[in-house]
């Protein structure tokens, strides 16, 4: 039975959903890959190169997608989406560590907390804060004035809110993110830079993830904007008024310029770059190292790197692409010089 001991598998389809085929009693107690699965342990099958590790694997039981069960003997959890349906596996199997709800001694707090919430040492809470029901608030963590923090969200340690910025509901923020700091705003005045003072908010949606060390800036004037669902790895930089849309994930490293609009269901793969003032539609796909300088306006995969090749390959190809707007040049100017002669006959 579910518990410390495991789940039966007809027990995880009654919670999750999908249907088992083969022995519903076979029980699990955690998961493991393909490779690397020991028996009373679970794995995931979704691609077919991995079809040898899925005949030689000492997994008790797979999730699989129906139309690869005839590949396994081992009893198997049935569904559309196995990687989908793993990660929900690894939720129930590994459930998050609850804390003691209250407010610890150390902490300093200026607002009312509710009675559900777990305010952890050292914590920093403003004034005027609204923290919701079942928030986990970890050690060391500042919240400034006027923060509003949605229901069930989890702070981990060591994260700075500004003020006035909006934390929607279910929210994960991952250790030493900063929330709200200033954007970089500065006018030039002679040999010098005037600082503009950042009087927008950060306004972050519902069912949001945000890893560790990310920052993102408040507005210049309006908010920065970061929509539902949307999940930010870690060492993310979002500057300020950039507005990312539902559904929107970006992976390590990416860097998003000022005033910058995304769109729904988009991914930025790692160390993407998008200069600032553009806009990407919904549904636009960046590959890593990609360094966006336009705006795009219709979906797809977009991709500028150059492709890895030896060093020596590359210095004669980047002699070649010097060349090119010579060779543009000499092309114009035969191009013109057959047109005479075309009109000249």
């Amino acid at each position: 039975m579910a518990g410390g001991n495991g789940w039966r598998l007809d027990e995880i389809v009654g919670r999750l959903g999908g249907a088992v085929r083969g022995d519903g009693s076979v029980v699990v107690s955690q998961v493991g890959s393909l490779a690397s699965a020991l028996p009373g342990q679970i794995a995931f099958f979704a691609n077919q190169k991995f079809r040898q590790q899925l005949r030689q694997t000492k997994a008790a039981a797979v999730i699989i997608s129906p139309r690869h069960t005839g590949e396994t003997s081992l009893p198997c959890i049935v569904h559309s989406n196995p990687y989908a349906y793993y990660a929900r596996v690894v939720t129930l199997l590994n459930p998050v560590k609850s804390r003691q709800v209250g407010i610890h001694p150390t902490a300093v707090v200026h607002s009312d907390i509710p009675a559900s919430a777990s305010i952890g040492e050292n914590v920093v809470v403003g004034k005027r804060v609204a923290i919701g029901e079942n928030v986990v608030v970890y050690p060391g963590v500042v919240i400034g004035d006027d923060v509003s923090v949605g229901c069930g969200s989890v702070i981990y340690p060591n994260v700075v809110i500004y003020d006035g910025c909006q934390i929607g509901q279910r929210a994960i923020i991952h250790s030493g993110s900063v929330v709200g700091s200033d954007g970089f705003g500065f006018a030039k005045d002679g040999d010098s830079w005037v600082k503009i003072p950042q009087i927008g908010r950060v306004v972050i949606g519902d069912d949001v993830e945000i890893g560790a060390n990310t920052s993102i800036d408040r507005g210049a004037l309006d908010d920065t904007v970061i929509g539902n669902d949307v999940k930010l790895d870690n060492q993310i930089q979002i500057a300020h008024n950039v507005v990312i849309g539902d559904h929107t994930a970006m992976a390590g490293c990416v860097g998003v310029a000022g005033s910058t609009r995304i769109g729904s269901r988009c991914t930025i793969a790692g160390a993407g770059m998008i200069i600032g003032h553009l806009e990407l539609a919904d549904d636009v796909h960046v590959s890593a190292g990609t360094m966006v300088t336009k705006s795009i306006r219709k979906p797809g995969q977009y991709t500028s790197i150059f492709p890895l090749e030896s060093h020596e390959d590359w210095l004669q190809n980047a002699v070649q692409i010097k060349r090119l707007a010579k060779l543009a040049a000499r092309v114009d100017e035969l191009e013109k010089k057959l047109e005479q002669m075309e009109k000249a006959c």
